[in-house]
């Protein structure tokens, strides 16, 4: 196992790398969808619980199948595996946007506007940071989630560490196949780890301003 990654650690830097690169693009793109959505969504609960059906059901399907499907729309590789797990992730960031937004007591805002704070004050200080945490839990749920499925991406030429993985399996090359798992999976720990860390201090400061509204 050692002799292999002495010898082939640049090969699988840049498989890392290319991981990387799927997964934080996919996840900026994914934002940027997403939250736009989730913050329209959060004002009507029959149209957020309609919404989120159509998403769960989107996320229910298999992705091999969802890669297949678009394969012929995208082609072959990068293109195809980023539309494939931007479409995943919705799911997954506009449920919790919209729960984060739909958490804040009405109470707390109509206090807000009670003392003359503007629209804009109200978003920026005290709705966004008490939903903050659970937006927070969604993207790291999301970026997890991603790493995994983008591991998957290999089989449509997309790279990332799962190249390693499925060689490995083809060739049966029991190395390839645990430097694979290790590094996704280690990618995968770590990144959960970080925005754990965010989504803890995120609470916290949410919980100081509840405790400074009620002051």
């Amino acid at each position: 196992m050692i002799t292999y990654l002495l010898k082939y650690y640049d090969q699988m830097l840049m498989l890392l790398l290319e991981h990387l690169y799927l997964v934080c693009l996919s996840m900026l793109i994914s934002l940027l969808v997403a939250i736009p959505i989730g913050l329209f969504l959060s004002r009507s609960k029959w149209l957020s619980a309609a919404a989120l059906s159509f998403f769960g059901v989107v996320y229910s399907i298999p992705s091999l199948a969802l890669f297949s499907f678009l394969i012929p729309a995208f082609g072959l590789g990068k293109m195809t595996a980023i539309a494939v797990l931007v479409i995943y992730n919705q799911y997954i960031l506009v449920r919790n946007t919209v729960a984060g937004f739909q958490s804040i007591d009405a109470s707390i805002i109509e206090a807000g506007y009670g003392m003359g704070l503007s629209a804009k004050y109200m978003f920026l200080k005290i709705q966004l940071p008490l939903a903050l945490p659970i937006i927070l839990g969604g993207i790291r749920i999301a970026t997890v989630s991603t790493i995994g499925i983008a591991t998957i991406a290999a089989v449509i030429h997309a790279g990332g560490l799962g190249v390693l993985l499925f060689d490995g399996l083809r060739m049966n090359y029991l190395p390839k196949i645990f430097w694979g798992t290790i590094l996704s999976s280690l990618l995968a720990y770590l990144t959960n780890h970080i925005f754990l860390s965010f989504e803890t201090k995120a609470i916290e400061k949410a919980r100081g301003e509840c405790r400074g509204d009620e002051v």
